[in-house]
């Protein structure tokens, strides 16, 4: 069977989409028509106390208005905690995972008591702390004493072990619109010991997407160039789960007239918002440097 490339425009329904979404998934779309490739739709919405129905119709809705098809089936993370679980178990069982019982509270009162010193504490690729190995040195009979009583708890992974069992050169290849490929050293320590199971859900963001494209079959990531970092911390776990490392491609971010990112959290004005006032598909595609038309697909 022959290769074909594989894209996936991969929203999580915890809002409107906004131009910046429009922006993710009509780049995707093109391309997969550049390449001859598939697209597919993936809801990310591994976090239930966020994630809405009315969102996830949203999201159908707005990339139909803006002309995009995608395979079926759509996949959907919530329905496939199971898969995350089993994958975080595989890591655990290696010794690379441990558990963690503090509160945010708890961390920032531990960075802020270090950094009375007058050093400042080292953070990571988003301006978070590193993890200060609170937890790290636990013995396993108070680890298991903390977990029996139900003790709320995320999974941390243990960076240093994790990198000297991980199959090297850690790297990953970035593509540009044209197809020119460059090889890009990951540098997974800059994370420290990362969240890979949060204490609310059995997965996060990092374990469920890298689960996800290698599944899926995804050979080509393209999203936005905010979560560019995080892809050193996707590498590693691909190497310590055994799953291939898709090409990667990190778009420019759309801002709006202020120069802030767009975003949820800001209530960037939504394309269900744009389309309300007037404005076209049409409008839309032309404003962010693509065909006004979709190409009709065969």
């Amino acid at each position: 069977m022959s290769f074909v490339p594989t894209f996936r425009f991969a929203p999580s329904p915890n809002g409107r989409l906004h131009l910046g979404h429009a922006y993710s998934a009509l780049l995707n779309a093109d391309f997969a028509e550049r390449f001859g490739g598939r697209l597919l739709l993936r809801i990310e919405d591994i976090d239930l106390g966020r994630c809405r129905p009315a969102f996830v119709e949203g999201i159908f809705e707005d990339l139909t208005w803006l002309g995009l098809r995608w395979e079926e089936p759509v996949r959907r993370q919530s329905d496939h905690f199971a898969l995350y679980r089993a994958s975080a178990a595989r890591l655990r069982e290696r010794g690379l995972l441990y558990p963690c019982f503090c509160s945010r509270r708890m961390l920032a009162e531990a960075v802020a008591q270090r950094e009375s010193t007058g050093r400042p504490w080292p953070r990571d690729p988003d301006g978070a702390p590193l993890y200060p190995g609170t937890c790290r040195g636990l013995g396993a009979d108070d680890v298991a004493r903390r977990v029996g009583a139900g003790e709320p708890h995320a999974l941390r992974i243990d960076m240093e072990s994790a990198l000297a069992q991980a199959p090297r050169p850690l790297f990953y290849i970035r593509f540009d619109r044209e197809g020119a490929q460059e090889k890009v050293a990951a540098q997974p320590a800059r994370w420290g010991d990362a969240v890979i199971v949060r204490k609310d859900i059995p997965t996060s963001y990092h374990l469920s997407v890298v689960v996800d494209d290698a599944l899926q079959g995804v050979s080509h990531v393209v999203r936005g160039k905010d979560l560019e970092a995080a892809t050193d911390l996707h590498v590693l776990l691909q190497r310590l789960l055994g799953l291939p490392t898709p090409l990667y491609h990190h778009h420019g971010l759309i801002f709006d007239d202020t120069g802030d990112k767009l975003s949820k959290s800001r209530r960037s004005e939504a394309l269900a918002d744009l389309r309300a006032r007037g404005v076209t598909a049409a409008e839309v595609r032309q404003r962010l440097g693509f065909r006004s038309q979709p190409t009709p697909s065969t």
